[in-house]
C-alpha cells in the first residue's frame, strides 16, 4: 500500500515515520509512504501558500492553486481514487473506517494548517474528511500519522503475530482484556489463577468475558450484534457486578 502525506512541515512527520513498525514495514516493502512539501507547489517567489478569508476573520486560509497542483502531480503518476482530509469536521476515525481505508491500494492524506483549506479543495479534490477526535489541533500533521499508524496495523505482515491485532480494542468491536506479565505478584496484587494454569480454553473465555465487563463499563454503546456466547457472559457480569459499582 502506497500512502502520499501532503503538507507545509513534511519535517513533521519525517522522523516518527522512520521508526519502530512504520519503518520496518517500510523497509520490507509492506508499506510505502511518502512525503510531499506543498510548498514545492507554490507559484510566486515566496513560496506562499495561504492567504487572509474573503469576508474578513482572524487567521489565514491555505490557497487552492498549490494543492491542487501538488494532488494533481501525483494523480500523474497514480490512480489516487482516495484523497483524504484530516479535519475535525470529517467523519470520526474508527476501526471499522482503518480497516476500510487499509483495503484500498494508495491513499492521500491532506495536512491542513491555519484556519483551513479553501473550502473548493474540500468540494473538488478531496473525497473524505476524517477527525480523530472532537477537538481542534493545530494542523493535520499529527492526525495523519495516528491514520498511518492505524492503518499499518490492518496490513499482513506489519505486526508479527497477527493475534496481538485481533485482540485490540475495536477490532472485534470491543475494548481489549486486561493484560498482566511477571512478576506474579507484585505489592500483594495478584496476576488472576487462570492466566498462570495454562487451561488455554479457560484463558480465552476469561479474555472475552473481561472484555466484555471492560465495554460494559466504559463503552457501552459498542454492545452491539451480541451472538449467544456474550449474551451469556454478559449476564454473568450483570450477577457478578452491581449497577453501583459498575459506574463508579
Amino acid at each position: 500500500m502506497r500512502i502520499d502525506i501532503l503538507s507545509i512541515f513534511p519535517e513533521m512527520l519525517a522522523g516518527p515515520l522512520e521508526t519502530s513498525l512504520l519503518g520496518k514495514a517500510q523497509a520490507e516493502g509492506r508499506l510505502e509512504v511518502a512525503l510531499t512539501n506543498i510548498r514545492d507547489f507554490a507559484s510566486d517567489k515566496h513560496c506562499s501558500v495561504d492567504d487572509s478569508p474573503y469576508g474578513g476573520g482572524a487567521g489565514m486560509v491555505m490557497k487552492c492553486e498549490p494543492v491542487f497542483a501538488a494532488v494533481e502531480s501525483l494523480r500523474s503518476q497514480n490512480s489516487l481514487e482516495r484523497v483524504v482530509l484530516l479535519s475535525p469536521r470529517g467523519q470520526r476515525l474508527t476501526q471499522q473506517k482503518v480497516r476500510e481505508l487499509a483495503a484500498a491500494p494508495d491513499l492521500v492524506l491532506l495536512c491542513a494548517r491555519y484556519e483551513g483549506m479553501d473550502e473548493r479543495i474540500s468540494d473538488t479534490l478531496v473525497t473524505e474528511e476524517i477527525s480523530i477526535g472532537d477537538y481542534v489541533l493545530s494542523g493535520g500533521e499529527l492526525p495523519a500519522l495516528v491514520l498511518v499508524e492505524a492503518i499499518s496495523r490492518m496490513i499482513p505482515g506489519v505486526i508479527g503475530d497477527w493475534e496481538s491485532v485481533e485482540t485490540d480494542s475495536f477490532f472485534a468491536g470491543r475494548l481489549g482484556p486486561p493484560q498482566y506479565t511477571r512478576p506474579p505478584v507484585f505489592r500483594d496484587l495478584a496476576v488472576p489463577d487462570v492466566l498462570r494454569e495454562g487451561n488455554h480454553a479457560a484463558i480465552a473465555r476469561w479474555r472475552r468475558k473481561e472484555a466484555l465487563r471492560a465495554t460494559r463499563i466504559r463503552r457501552p454503546d459498542l454492545l452491539v450484534d451480541l451472538d449467544s456466547e456474550e449474551k451469556k457472559l454478559l449476564a454473568e457480569i450483570e450477577q457478578e457486578t452491581p449497577i453501583s459499582e459498575r459506574e463508579k
